[in-house]
């Protein structure tokens, strides 16, 4: 099931504990820029310092570049690839997966180094899988459960003119 298919939505707790994480991980790796990004592009969340960043445009162009990168591992026979690099000038990316329904993006000077944010994300990534995994799982039990937001409105909307 991938992220834009599934029934789920992110509490104020899941939201802090994401927001806590990543900024914790921009303090240990001395990154820049944090975004998590569904599969089909749509920009969860940011943390840091984006700098002009149009991160709606850079979050739907980081999951077609991750899902190009997809295919190439098959034409070279892996399933996928787990994290791709993206070094430059001025600034680099680490994009990385998160429970094969997000993308963790992170944008990196010459503060910090390649190694240190590789170091780093083994234990991001099983933070986030897990924070990720609970809110996915959530959303599959009120789906299972039949539990729909307007379920008896229309018994309230019938009360409201049924003096």
């Amino acid at each position: 099931m991938t992220a834009g298919a599934a029934n789920w939505s992110f509490t104020q707790d899941d939201f802090t504990s994401i927001t806590e994480s990543l900024g914790r991980f921009l303090r240990e790796t001395k990154s820049l820029c944090a975004l998590l990004v569904d599969r089909s592009g749509q920009l969860v969340t940011t943390v840091g310092e984006a700098r002009g960043l149009d991160t709606t445009a850079f979050a739907t162009l980081t999951a077609a570049d991750y899902s190009a990168n997809d295919q190439l591992a098959k034409l070279v026979g892996e399933n996928d690839f787990s994290s791709l690099f993206h070094q430059g000038e001025k600034e680099s990316i680490y994009v990385a997966d998160i429970a094969r329904r997000l993308l963790l993006v992170i944008i990196f000077d010459s503060r910090t180094t390649v190694g240190l944010v590789r170091l780093r994300m083994k234990d991001e990534i099983e933070e986030l899988t897990l924070l990720v995994d609970r809110v996915f799982s959530r959303g599959r039990n009120s789906a299972a459960s039949g539990g729909h937001l307007l379920e008896g409105a229309d018994d309230e909307i019938d009360k409201l003119f049924n003096w």
